[in-house]
Parts: structure tokens; C-alpha cells; sequence
């Protein structure tokens, strides 16, 4: 998304720098941010201006929004706000969430960073209820499976592409923006740059590296990119969609295809397959999967105890009741 900062009020102007110098967020969470609070501050003003009560969302202008019509809302504003995403925006639990977050943190920045209103009116509101679900993921035998069924031009650098998923569980961001130099062979890992530009290590194992050798010596021409590790044909670095295609074929070669599967949740394969199988404590997972918050990371062990309850109920004695058993 372009951000065409004319069509803004300043407060809203400063925000965006705000987010981008000092809290130093990536540009798509700068624009989720942006759409987030864009999309509140016109169903404000066709709340709260007479002038814009009969226009619709997308006719408004928030150029010359003014400030004061910020300064009287209640909670009650909000709660009308959530319930006019989920009834007339068909917005879901999750997405409904985000945009009440990305109102505390504006919210807050108003109030306690520039000081342009007196009270957070917000500073109260309740997060909407989100369902948890549990992350999809292949298990160790489709793991292999997929492994052995890539079948490509590029066999190398798509094999090399899958592995480091599968092992590093890196996100897609990551695996596009590695460079060759961020490869330590010796101290055999990776350096990986992370969401909000935050680096961190993760360690390759015996598989990584054998497959990032063969990788790099199947190069032939010199690349337009010489620091970037994947390339596409063109030798420029290889685009998120052109890797996500990539695992999308290897899926439909191994008839894994139409399951919800995605380079994401090879991520999620990644977790739990160390977490089940490598005894990862949750700790060490949280560092090598580059989350902020261990209850991010707990949901694989969620994984683990529906399996235990898969088991107790797989019993041949699970459904047996007490009527059913004849005295003898």
C-alpha cells in the first residue's frame, strides 16, 4: 500500500513516522496500522460531523479530520465501532482484534507520547474474545513425503528452499531476504532477519547444510544480486509468490494439496516436529522461531496434549458403559 501522506491529518502523518523511526516496524505492519486507524477515523467523522452523516465510508475525506471530535468519545463509541465490523464489514474474531490493538497503540500515542488528548478513552476497552485454534501441520511422515516429492527445474535450490522450512521454521520474509554472508558453514547457522528488523541465529543442522552446498554449487550464472541466496531464473532474488508457487507444486506432487497447507504452515510443521520429537523445551522453540511472547510458542505444546487426548480416546474401552457389560 501506498501511503499518500496528502490525504492525512498530521497527527496521523506523525503516527506513521512514529512507528517507522522509533518503533521501528516493518512497512506492512506500518500499513496495517494506517489502514486500521484510516477506516476509524471516517466512520468517526460519519458518526460525529454532520457533514459527512449521509456520505458513505469510502466518500470521506479524514484530510482536515479534526482532532476535538476524538476528545468526547466513550467506550461506548468503540464497542459501536467493533459491532459495525463484525455486522456490516464482516470482519472475523481476529481481524476485529488487530484493529482494536492498532486503536490502543494510536490511542496511546496521542495520549501519553504527544499529549494531543488528556485522557486515553480507550484505556479500558476489552480485546475482542478470539477462538484459539489449533496451528495446521504436516506430520513427519508428509514431511518426508513432501521432501521426496520435488520435482522442478531447480530441483537443488527448491529442495534447498523446503529443507530449511521444514528444519529452521523460518517465516517466508526470512527465507526470501537471506544473503549468502548471513551463512556461517563453520559455526554451521543462519542469520535471519525477523519482523520488526530484529536479527536473530538459528543453527542448521546436517541437513541445511548439506542442501545449501549443493545449492550454491549448482549456480552457473553470475547473479544481478550477488548477495542474495535464492534466485529466479532471471538470477535476481526470488519473490515471496514465486517460493510460496514452489511449495504450492511440491504439495500437489505429494497429493498434499487442497489440506490447508502453505509455506506458513510448514513453519508450524517445523515447531512441532522439533517440540514432539526433539523434546525442544518451549524456551529454546520461542527463541527459534523468533516470537515475543512465550504464549505465542505454548500452542505447540497445545499440539502435544490433543494428541495424548487422541490417544485415551482411540481405547477400545473409550465408549464402553457400564449397561453394556453383562454380569457374568
Amino acid at each position: 500500500m501506498n501511503i499518500d501522506k496528502s490525504e492525512n491529518p498530521d497527527f496521523l502523518n506523525d503516527y506513521i513516522l512514529y512507528l517507522r523511526v522509533v518503533k521501528n516496524c516493518s512497512q506492512r505492519t506500518v500499513n496495517e496500522y494506517y489502514s486500521d486507524i484510516r477506516l476509524f477515523l471516517k466512520y468517526i467523522r460519519i458518526m460525529k460531523d454532520l457533514n459527512y452523516s449521509h456520505e458513505t465510508i469510502y466518500n470521506v475525506s479524514i484530510k482536515d479530520f479534526n482532532i476535538t471530535l476524538l476528545k468526547d468519545l466513550t467506550l461506548h463509541d468503540f464497542y459501536e465501532y467493533i459491532f459495525y465490523l463484525a455486522d456490516e464489514r464482516d470482519n472475523n474474531e481476529k481481524s476485529r482484534a488487530r484493529k482494536t490493538s492498532s486503536l490502543k497503540s494510536f490511542f496511546n500515542y496521542l495520549t501519553n507520547n504527544v499529549h494531543l488528548l488528556e485522557t486515553n478513552p480507550i484505556a479500558n476497552i476489552e480485546m475482542p474474545t478470539q477462538k484459539k485454534s489449533i496451528p495446521k501441520f504436516l506430520s513427519l511422515e508428509e514431511s518426508l513425503k513432501l521432501l521426496s516429492s520435488i520435482d522442478s527445474n531447480n530441483y537443488k535450490r527448491d529442495y534447498c528452499i523446503i529443507t530449511l522450512f521444514l528444519n529452521c521454521g523460518m517465516r517466508l520474509s526470512e527465507l526470501v531476504g537471506i544473503n549468502k554472508n548471513d551463512i556461517d558453514f563453520t559455526e554451521k547457522r543462519l542469520r535471519l532477519l525477523g519482523k520488526g528488523n530484529k536479527e536473530r541465529i538459528v543453527y542448521l543442522n546436517n541437513a541445511c547444510i548439506d542442501s545449501l552446498k549443493e545449492y550454491l554449487n549448482s549456480r552457473e550464472n553470475p547473479p544481478s544480486e550477488p548477495q542474495a541466496l535464492f534466485l529466479s531464473k532471471f538470477n535476481k532474488r526470488i519473490s515471496k509468490r514465486r517460493v510460496q508457487q514452489i511449495v504450492e507444486n511440491a504439495l500437489k506432487n505429494a497429493n498434499l494439496d487442497g489440506l490447508g497447507y502453505s509455506t506458513h504452515k510448514l513453519r508450524h510443521t517445523a515447531a512441532t516436529l522439533m517440540y514432539q520429537h526433539g523434546n525442544v523445551d518451549t524456551l529454546v522453540l520461542k527463541e527459534i522461531l523468533g516470537h515475543e511472547s512465550i504464549s505465542t510458542t505454548e500452542i505447540y505444546t497445545h499440539i502435544s496434549n490433543r494428541d495424548l487426548q487422541k490417544a485415551t480416546e482411540s481405547s477400545p474401552l473409550a465408549n464402553i458403559k457400564k449397561s453394556d457389560i453383562k454380569d457374568k
